[in-house]
């Protein structure tokens, strides 16, 4: 048995479950004065007519849609390795939110493990079981490198944004202090909650990290502690490598949502972040960071920022050694853009 909710036993994970068929003949030449007095579910009877019952009957026959909240918080199903859930993990920083912990196979807590903190935690595994359908399927990458003897053994944070406040935890705070009162209060419309990242890496590094170090086979030190995420979990991982260079010894930044905000215009945005960055870099001998953009979509938007950062962390004494920055050209801003390459800053960060 998989699953049991609303009074029903499932066979199958809801993720897995496709519905019912329905008969639309079975209503034809039928008057909704007829129909109406012969429902089978009470419930059923404050439909308003007969395309109104149609609607509610095709809802509920509906798996996926009818447990939509059940399935996006099902414990992902992984190829590789297995997930522990942390449900609601507190936090005096933050709001509450579910943490997933994956360990590879054969994880053992005699050996010492790097750990990868990961932002967008939801998204990070399982395609069956995400909004938009798709996953970075971050444990095959994972599994597939650490199969070599040249990289490190991991596991992986999966910290799950909450939705209404991703922006807020996301746009890195000292940078967003930088800017003029009406840019300010122009990116504040999509951030009604204020800008909260400086709260959002307290929570990481002061709670959770803790927790996790105590919890599971980890090497604590910095030198095997990394961060990772995408668009503005780039800007996020960037900012904590900054915040916190004697707890994070490398970052990873897919996709970097440089323009911070798309109803500001300009550059007023990137180049305040790289601002940021000129003043707070970590030293490049004890550190590392990787960045990188496709072409399509969002993407294209970030060329001329990257650019831009890359020659100012050159002139800080960053090098091939320490800094990779790729384009991929034809990628777009998505899960499966991220999933086909994600194999690349592993491979940089956790090289022994």
């Amino acid at each position: 048995m998989e699953d049991f909710f609303d009074g029903y036993i499932f066979l199958k994970p809801f993720k897995y479950l496709t519905g019912c068929t329905y008969d639309d003949d079975f209503f034809t030449g039928k008057r909704w004065e007829d129909v109406k007095n012969n429902l089978p579910d009470p419930d059923w009877r404050t439909a308003a007519d007969l395309s109104d019952y149609k609607r509610l009957i095709k809802d509920y026959i509906d798996i996926p849609k009818r447990y939509s909240e059940v399935i996006q918080t099902s414990i992902p199903t992984v190829q590789y390795g297995r997930i522990e859930r942390i449900n609601n993990f507190p936090s005096k920083y933050v709001i509450s939110r579910n943490i997933d912990v994956w360990l590879p196979e054969g994880y053992n807590k005699k050996d010492k493990y790097a750990v990868l903190y990961m932002h967008d935690g939801q998204s990070l595994f399982d395609a069956g079981i995400t909004w938009n359908g798709t996953a970075w399927r971050a444990d095959a990458a994972l599994y597939a490198i650490t199969k070599q003897r040249s990289y490190r053994n991991c596991i992986i944070i999966g910290v799950w944004n909450t939705g209404a406040n991703r922006q807020s935890e996301y746009f890195p705070q000292k940078p967003f202090a930088k800017l003029g009162d009406s840019i300010r209060q122009q990116v504040l419309q999509t951030s009604p909650a204020g800008i909260q990242s400086d709260a959002y890496l307290k929570f990481i590094t002061q709670e959770l990290k803790p927790y996790i170090d105590t919890r599971y086979a980890t090497n604590a030190d910095k030198a095997n502690t990394f961060i990772a995420g995408s668009s503005m979990g780039g800007l996020i991982s960037m900012y904590a490598l900054c915040e916190y260079p004697a707890v994070f010894g490398g970052a990873a930044c897919l996709s970097t949502h440089w323009i911070g905000d798309k109803s500001v215009k300009g550059s007023i945005i990137p180049d305040e972040f790289i601002a940021y960055l000129d003043k707070y870099l970590p030293d490049p001998l004890t550190h590392k960071i990787y960045f990188d953009y496709g072409t399509v979509g969002l993407d294209s938007l970030y060329e001329q920022h990257q650019l831009k950062a890359d020659r100012m962390l050159r002139s800080k004494g960053y090098n091939a050694i320490n800094l990779m920055s790729r384009k991929f050209a034809g990628a777009d801003h998505s899960e499966n853009a991220w999933s086909r390459r994600f194999q690349i800053p592993l491979q940089f960060l956790l090289k022994k």
